[in-house]
């Protein structure tokens, strides 16, 4: 067995042509993105909040 194929496959995320886009347009991809990275702050603080919570449900006295 490959220990390969048990890890999640990684999504390459797509790459817009900035080349075509005008300034409003990049603007608001801009806004899009910084929407997207502060979803995945928010994910991440909530894995690392159950991750805290479930250490301390499960640390030794």
């Amino acid at each position: 067995m490959d220990w390969d194929d048990l890890e999640p496959k990684k999504k390459v995320a797509s790459l817009r042509n900035l080349e075509v886009m005008g300034i409003e347009e990049l603007r608001d991809y801009i806004g899009e993105l910084k929407a997207e990275i502060t979803r995945a702050e928010a994910a991440i603080a909530a894995k690392e909040s159950v991750k805290l919570g479930a250490e301390a449900l499960f640390r030794k006295p």
